[in-house]
């Protein structure tokens, strides 16, 4: 096909890239541990961790996996916020030859069971902080080895011990719980299994790009989650086209390899996961930011030293404008604003940029890609309203329903094809069907169009498009043009049934402004909108329903009408 995108591309980025050049995820990794081994990888609460301990450690967690019998590709599955267990216990599960299978530490009982039964996980690494959560539904899984961690396992030792101790007895953030012990399962505390580990070899394991290394669960906002297979080509393909993208940006840091990476969102989320491998392939440092929800703490941390990577959804670039302390922290430094996850709003960017210096760039991607799509060239001086054009080696069409390529210019479901893109879903051979066309293209169940420049526009995803009076009326427009209007934080919109138009427009909104009224929302929307595509009820909230990684739900707001 006529790749004329890169027509557009930023002087410098390669139009291809080679994951040949790793015969597996596994060598990227312990290449860059012994490259780096004296240099920062993390610091959490102000505690640092380097390269070289990473090595020392998931290598040794590794040999114990290896230890305890389980089938080569067997699946071990991490329930970890973003605290320095995680990224041991990732390189610790390539490394030993497995795969890794990313949980949601803030799973129900229902989610966590259908996960774990779903990949057929064997271990899990979990905090102790949801341990009560799992042993509600453990003995109804193939889980046969559970590693318990504490918070301040890897904190240093007297640190250490204390946040533990907070955490446990003084914040009673830990619920009482009791794993039951049946049909041979053996409980072992993450650092039993590490000081058993040191004392064995790690054994090397046949990998190739082929291997599976994740199975990375969609969000299930249709349904049960699926686990989308990715395997080390699909990974290491994402972290080379995202370090082709992002290296230019980084021309005021010199070299790459002292960026600070703000790892706010939840490291178990393909976005901040990539963004994290990107991270080790520069050697660069990890800042970790085990609850971002704690807005203040969070503002505290960005105020210790400069950083150059800030990675975020729309919500929280948000939460973060509307502290008072935000205005004093030092932007002088920051080289990429990176948004992706959800839409971004053009008000939300404007106030970004006003307040940091530094243009918000939006992405798009999705597990099944690795978090890798398209991406707004990161030297882009405002926002573009786009997500901006398809990364190296990757191919974008947009669809008909019957799988014909359409036009340009013409609005259909974006298509992409790349060394990113996942081999299927785990288990699920009739929806993997579904999911890809005949030549090879994955459906993303996004609307948009492409235009003359390669930059793409994402109107909507299918499901949530409101049918007015017979006109297409797609939520995402309407939120960019409301985020606009003053007084207004964030907001969502929704289709209700009408007895007249079939369905009529729902808007919530959430404010700074107390004396912000409906009417003046209404006569906003009426002044920037179509008369079919103006909000007939409007309504203000507090906050709206997320996810954990901060998107939207329109799902529960249209349950709850």
């Amino acid at each position: 096909m006529d790749r004329f995108w890169l027509r557009s591309y930023p002087q410098g980025v390669p139009h291809d890239i080679d994951p040949r050049q790793y015969r597996s995820l596994t060598q990227l990794l312990e290449e860059s541990f012994r490259k780096n081994a004296s240099r920062p990888f993390s610091v959490c609460m102000e505690q640092w961790m380097t390269y070289g301990q990473v090595d020392e450690l998931s290598a040794a967690l590794g040999a114990w996996l290896q230890a305890q019998g389980l089938e080569p590709g067997a699946r071990v599955a991490l329930m970890l916020p973003n605290i320095p267990q995680f990224a041991v216990t990732m390189a610790a599960i390539l490394r030993a030859g497995y795969t890794c299978v990313n949980v949601n530490p803030l799973y129900t009982a229902r989610e966590l069971e259908h996960q774990l039964k779903d990949s057929g996980a064997a271990v899990i690494v979990i905090l102790e902080n949801f341990a009560h959560t799992l042993a509600e539904v453990v003995n109804r899984t193939r889980v046969q080895h559970v590693v318990l961690t504490s918070m301040g396992d890897l904190l240093g030792a007297w640190y250490g011990r204390w946040i533990t101790f907070a955490v446990r007895h003084l914040a009673k953030m830990v619920p009482t719980y009791k794993l039951p012990l049946v049909g041979g399962r053996k409980v072992t505390p993450f650092g039993r299994a590490v000081a058993q580990g040191h004392s064995m070899q790690l054994r090397a394991t046949a990998q190739s790009l082929d291997s599976v290394a994740f199975l990375q669960y969609t969000g299930g906002t249709t349904g049960l989650s699926k686990g989308a297979v990715l395997t080390h080509g699909n990974v290491v393909a994402a972290i080379l086209q995202a370090e082709a993208w992002f290296t230019p940006a980084l021309g005021k840091v010199g070299d790459v390899s002292r960026s600070n990476c703000i790892a706010a969102l939840p490291l178990y989320h393909i976005f901040a996961l990539t963004l994290c491998l990107l991270a080790i392939r520069w050697g660069a440092h990890l800042t970790l930011i085990p609850n971002p929800r704690d807005i203040p703490r969070f503002v505290e941390t960005l105020k210790r030293r400069p950083f150059h990577l800030l990675p975020a959804v729309n919500t929280l670039f948000n939460a973060l404008l509307q502290h008072p302390q935000f205005k004093a922290v030092d932007f002088s430094q920051l080289c990429v604003t990176q948004a992706g996850g959800m839409a971004a709003s053009e008000g939300t960017a404007r106030a970004w940029q006003k307040a940091t210096g530094c243009p918000m760039v939006e992405g798009w991607g999705m597990s099944e890609t690795c978090a890798i799509g398209t991406n707004n060239p990161v030297m882009s001086q405002e926002f573009s309203g786009t997500i901006g054009l398809p990364l190296p080696s990757i191919d974008v069409a947009i669809k008909d329903d019957e799988g014909r390529s359409l036009p340009q210019g013409e609005p259909g479901e974006i298509c992409i094809k790349g060394p990113n893109v996942m081999r299927g879903y785990y288990q699920q051979p009739e929806e993997t069907e579904k999911a890809f066309t005949a030549d090879g293209f994955m459906r993303t169940g996004d609307i948009g169009l492409m235009d003359d420049r390669g930059y793409t526009r994402i109107i909507d995803r299918k499901k949530d498009m409101i049918l007015v009076s017979g006109f297409n009326v797609f939520p995402n427009e309407l939120e960019n043009v409301i985020s606009m209007c003053p007084g207004v934080v964030e907001c969502a919109v929704i289709g209700v049934a009408d007895e007249k138009q079939g369905e009529a427009i729902k808007v919530f909104v959430v404010k700074n402004d107390p004396i912000l009224t409906e009417e003046d929302v209404a006569k906003y929307c009426r002044q920037n909108l179509t008369g079919y595509k103006v909000p007939k009820y409007i309504e203000f909230r507090d906050d709206l329903p997320k996810t954990n990684v901060g998107k939207i739900l329109r799902r529960e707001l249209r349950n709850a009408k």
